[in-house]
């Protein structure tokens, strides 16, 4: 099969051990975006499978309808809405999923709490221009950073990744607080956290607030800006699920109006995040470039999955199906 692999920014894909498990069809790696419908039919015309690298392309229905030799598509861990499914079924476009593991993005999450309450990156930044224990030069943003020992870490959404940074609070000694839908404030209670009583008190006693969500009709735009407006003047908000999960341009406000007082997002409206997008001149926003599944082990779990559907596939014996109606 001529197989398309999408999105590599760093051009490690070729270099996992699992790569390997491609021998044998024609392979090609791009590893920058298309953006439009245009460009990207230009681009993809020509392959019969495309590997997407989690939802870094939108395969909308006017695109598949550009791409007359698509036969498959294989996603790395879930599909989330970026791929109109009843357009591949309809046009006989196969998709096949993959797997996840919660633990890069868990850790992550926690790696952006720590560095954000201590301001390490304000701090090392600052050291290389010889200046010491300097937060910001602004007086107003140096101030120490705090710990997270007593405070409190509110969780929304307690699923694989929220039960992960809900364990992390607990060993660092923060109070737990756990909202979301039914089933996840008793699953915390169950484990021993608390559940918040109510939405408005979720956010007014957030010290940090990280959220840890499915995109879905359900969730977009879910955090609004009544939410925010609630929250303390120095706590941290944390976004490495979905950004769409708050509405557009809220974070933005809130942060400029004081509360929260801080943010650190690995996730944006438009990805890649342009260098001259306003949340990157934001003092108090730590910034990542959606790092949550890039690292080596998780590329190797995604990946490997990913190629052996293809494999099975090409081999008549499809597995992990999310559309079985496309192959008839």
């Amino acid at each position: 099969m001529k197989v398309a692999i999408l999105d590599d920014y760093q051009d490690c894909v070729r270099h996992l051990d699992c790569f390997s498990l491609l021998d044998g069809h024609e392979v090609r790696i791009f590893n920058n975006s298309a953006r439009g419908t245009g460009q990207l039919a230009v681009r993809l015309a020509e392959f019969d499978a495309l590997v997407l690298i989690r939802e870094r392309t939108r395969l909308p229905a006017p695109l598949l309808g550009k791409l007359p030799r698509l036969k498959l598509i294989s996603q790395t861990g879930k599909v989330s809405g970026h791929i109109d499914v009843a357009a591949a079924t309809q046009r006989g476009i196969a998709i096949v999923e993959g797997v996840g593991d919660p633990t890069a993005p868990a850790e992550l999450t926690w790696a952006l709490i720590m560095a954000a309450s201590r301001k390490i990156p304000q701090y090392a930044a600052n050291l290389r221009d010889g200046l010491w224990q300097t937060a910001s030069i602004n007086p107003e943003l140096n101030t120490p950073g705090r710990v997270l020992k007593g405070r409190t870490l509110a969780i929304w959404g307690y699923g694989r990744i929220g039960r992960l940074v809900a364990g992390y609070g607990k060993a660092f000694g923060m109070r737990v607080l756990v909202w979301g839908s039914d089933a996840s404030r008793a699953a915390a209670a169950d484990h021993g956290f608390e559940a918040a009583p109510s939405r408005e008190r979720f956010f007014e006693e957030a010290d940090v607030l990280t959220l840890h969500l499915r995109l879905s009709d359900a969730t977009r735009d879910l955090v609004t800006a009544d939410d925010l407006a609630r929250m303390k003047p120095d706590a941290l908000f944390v976004n490495t699920s979905r950004a769409e999960l708050v509405a557009a341009g809220a974070l933005e406000e809130a942060l400029r109006r004081g509360r929260p007082g801080f943010a650190a997002l690995d996730v944006f409206d438009s990805e890649p995040l342009p260098a001259n997008a306003p949340l990157l001149r934001i003092p108090t926003v730590l910034a990542t470039p959606h790092l949550g599944y890039v690292e080596k082990d998780s590329y190797e779990l995604y990946f490997r999955a990913a190629f052996q559907n293809i494999v099975d596939f090409a081999n008549g014996t499809p597995k992990h199906v999310l559309n079985p109606e496309a192959l008839g």
